[in-house]
């Protein structure tokens, strides 16, 4: 079976190589025809393990191409892939212009039955839209069927959550449709995984409701070790994360404190459904506290540097880690970053480093008086204070003696709780953490 992706970005890449490593025929499209000659090239625009590796393999294989003929591919496939950006508008909702793009693109294109499915996060009544706006702008009189196929790809794991995915939600009333879904998720069928198979809106409300509630359980989290930490060492959030995570009502993911969520995905899509919710005269008020709390956690690193030196204009700071996760170079929504631009706010002078998202963080702290460290090593040299943002495993194994020595101040600021208290205690730090006293 031959399948077009819309959309060579980070959803279109990774599904379009995971489809391609599956035994499908794919060509990947988009209308930014640099990035097209570039990815024909070999080279990856994101970084995200095993995506490279898997891209080559196929692309070798005759199994996977780039092209920026859309045409082309919609008449060649089967199925078509809707996988653009819907980055959110100035009221929070998602901006659509690239989702009615693809659909013109493809109503242009269409000659024979398709299978059209989105992929991208879209608001509740769009596929409707979608069908409807197809329908009326086809050159052709020819059958077809939309799709709600919602992704749930984490940054830095997409590739094993493409190929080890928890559900495939599949939303449509065709059975024509359905079946074809099911032949090409068939491999993932083969190893049980379940298929939920649903209507357009409410596999379009599973992914806006899905994001909202891992914010909830971060934000829960972050308030409990706000109130941990005013507890004291005695009440370790640690201690009282683990145990409520051992209850399988509530599980342990995304459960552990930090200076909040960021991203792509997770801040944008909870805001949506919030402003879904209020256009259908429903407050959604969890979701709404859980943004706030979000919106304020990173003061909470702030706070605690000026506790420990007081002023924090002229004083050095040392941030270490810069994505909003680890494994991933997007700083998209990084509470790093929120950080570093708060330090500068406070006149501190800052000097930062990062694994791999440097070249990203440079485009977007380009208006702030920031320092771009070759390791945390140089970060760290004759610095006041030193912060942990992103929990990359390397800064979990870092030489803490040896930064202490090439320190001028004494603080340690754990913000994702990586690193052993009494350790970096006998380093000479005076540490602290979210939560834990």
């Amino acid at each position: 079976m031959h399948v077009a992706i819309v959309g060579t970005g980070y959803v279109g890449l990774v599904a379009g190589a995971g489809f391609a490593d599956l035994g499908l025929k794919v060509t990947c499209v988009d209308i930014d025809a640099e990035k097209i000659r570039l990815l024909g090239e070999g080279k990856v625009p994101i970084f995200e393990p095993r995506l490279e590796e898997i891209i080559r393999r196929n692309v070798e294989r005759d199994r996977l191409h780039f092209s920026p003929d859309v045409a082309a591919a919609v008449k060649s496939a089967s199925a078509i892939f809707v996988a653009v950006g819907t980055n959110a508008g100035p009221d929070g909702m998602p901006d659509l212009t690239q989702i009615w793009s693809a659909a013109d693109l493809i109503a242009a294109s269409m000659d024979s039955y398709k299978v059209v499915a989105i992929k991208s996060t879209v608001p509740v009544g769009t596929a409707a839209a979608f069908e409807r706006r197809i329908a009326e702008r086809r050159t052709r009189s020819v059958d077809f069927d939309v799709v709600s196929n919602p992704e749930f790809l984490r940054e830095g794991s997409a590739v094993e959550d493409f190929f080890h995915p928890n559900r495939i939600v599949i939303g449509s009333a065709s059975k024509r449709a359905a079946a074809v879904m099911k032949d090409i998720y068939r491999p993932l069928y083969l190893i049980e995984t379940p298929f939920v198979f649903t209507t357009w809106e409410a596999a379009e409300l599973i992914k806006y409701a899905a994001n909202a509630f891992l914010a909830l359980k971060v934000s829960f989290v972050n308030e409990l070790a706000n109130l941990c930490g005013a507890i004291g060492p005695s009440a370790d959030v640690h201690v009282v994360a683990h145990a409520l995570g051992l209850d399988r009502r509530i599980g342990p993911k995304f459960l552990h404190p930090g200076p909040g969520f960021g991203g792509y995905c997770l801040p944008k899509d909870i805001r949506a459904l919030t402003q879904i919710a209020r256009r259908l005269g429903v407050e959604y008020r969890t979701v709404e506290a859980a943004i706030e709390v979000n919106d304020r956690q990173f003061l909470r690193v702030i706070e605690k540097l000026k506790k420990a030196s007081g002023s924090l204009a002229g004083k050095v700071i040392a941030v270490l880690g810069l994505s909003f996760k680890p494994n991933t170079d997007d700083v998209r929504e990084s509470r790093a970053l929120k950080i570093c631009e708060a330090l500068v706010a406070e006149k501190s002078v800052v000097r930062v480093f990062d694994p791999v998202a440097m070249g990203q963080a440079r485009r977007a702290l380009s208006e702030c008086s920031v320092t771009f460290c070759a390791d945390a090593y140089e970060a760290a040299l004759d610095s006041d204070a030193l912060v942990l943002c992103t929990e990359w495993n390397e800064f979990r194994n870092l030489d803490l003696e040896k930064i202490r020595r090439s320190m001028r101040g004494d603080v340690l600021i754990d913000a994702r709780n990586i690193l052993d208290p009494a350790k970096a205690k006998s380093a000479g730090f005076r540490y602290d953490a979210m939560g834990r006293g």
